[in-house]
């Protein structure tokens, strides 16, 4: 069995961003990072207590696990969690191609465990899940998750690993005001009710929710998520402008509320981290309480939007 509880933090700290190539307007998203800055993202994060650290081999194809590795050696590995991915479309054709892409990982993150490790996009689950068995037998994985699997998904990899005493330890959808599927799909039931902790991924769909964009200040041109949101911004704003008014009266911002939403769903958002600030906005989404009727008229705003931001790389949820 498994050698450990995994701690589930109230929040996950994201480094899909740190995958660009630091260039502005060159990536996904577009964002301009240097070393020293996210240095200081994870002095501000590691002060706060957020410990847990998810990324990806196909964040900028290594580029992420290869900055965070570096930007945390400043740290005992036991003060903080790594969460990194095994994506199938990206495998090698070697005979173990799970174990090969880990070894990859660990070398990039400078460690020879990682703390949670998932299969990223389902493809081929019969196929995929038995991989995670051995790697989890020899200590290099201590807890495994499944990332963008639907409920039939996450059911047949849990009787996969079940058969060799272990089990689906996590989950990670895409899961925010404007795209619930995985609620609909029945899934965060499924977990609330085997105490399997949900990530929600996207949950400020890559800004189009933090209140900062607008039509008249749309975001980064030139990059991935300005093609995908910014025709979206008018639908958004009734929105938006709602968690802001939330937010005035709680001295927050319209991220932290949408953050402190998800978290007030039972979830655990993993929110992008790229400034220090966000980690103060973090805090404070922490420590967000919403009422009932906050919730609804969120969620009622949200759906009034009417907008579709299911990824080109998600399946739909819906069984």
């Amino acid at each position: 069995m498994t050698i450990d509880n995994l701690k589930t933090p109230t929040v996950a700290l994201g480094t899909w961003a740190w995958g660009d190539s630091g260039e502005t307007g060159n990536g996904y998203f577009g964002s301009h990072l240097t070393p020293s800055g996210l240095e200081k993202v994870a002095d501000k994060a590691h002060a706060a207590g957020f410990t847990l650290w998810d990324t990806a081999v196909v964040y900028g194809m290594g580029r992420s696990e290869t900055v965070l590795g570096e930007v945390l050696k400043r740290y005992a590995r036991s003060d903080y969690q790594l969460s990194t991915k095994f994506t199938p479309q990206a495998a090698g054709t070697g005979e173990a191609p799970v174990a090969d892409m880990l070894e990859q990982s660990l070398a990039r993150l400078g460690t020879d465990y990682i703390d949670l490790y998932w299969i990223h996009n389902p493809a081929d689950v019969a196929r995929w899940t038995p991989h995670l068995i051995p790697l989890l037998k020899s200590g290099k994985v201590r807890h495994v998750g499944v990332s963008n699997h639907k409920l039939s998904d996450i059911e047949l990899a849990n009787q996969i690993l079940g058969a060799a005493g272990f089990r689906v330890e996590a989950v990670q959808n895409h899961y925010s005001l404007l795209y619930r599927s995985s609620e609909q799909a029945g899934i965060l039931d499924y977990c609330r009710k085997r105490d399997i902790p949900f990530f929600a991924y996207m949950v400020l769909e890559q800004g189009a929710l933090s209140g900062k964009y607008s039509p008249e200040n749309p975001l980064p041109q030139g990059s991935d998520r300005a093609k995908h949101y910014n025709g979206l911004l008018p639908q958004l704003k009734a929105l938006t402008d709602k968690l802001a008014s939330i937010g005035q009266k709680q001295g927050a911002a319209a991220p932290e509320i949408a953050t402190a939403w998800a978290i007030a769903k039972g979830t655990t958002p993993i929110i992008g981290v790229t400034k220090p600030q966000y980690i103060e906005s973090l805090v404070r989404a922490n420590s967000i309480t919403l009422t009932r009727d906050d919730m609804a008229e969120l969620e009622s705003l949200a759906d009034a939007a009417d907008v579709n931001t299911r990824g080109w790389w998600e399946q739909e949820m819906s069984v």
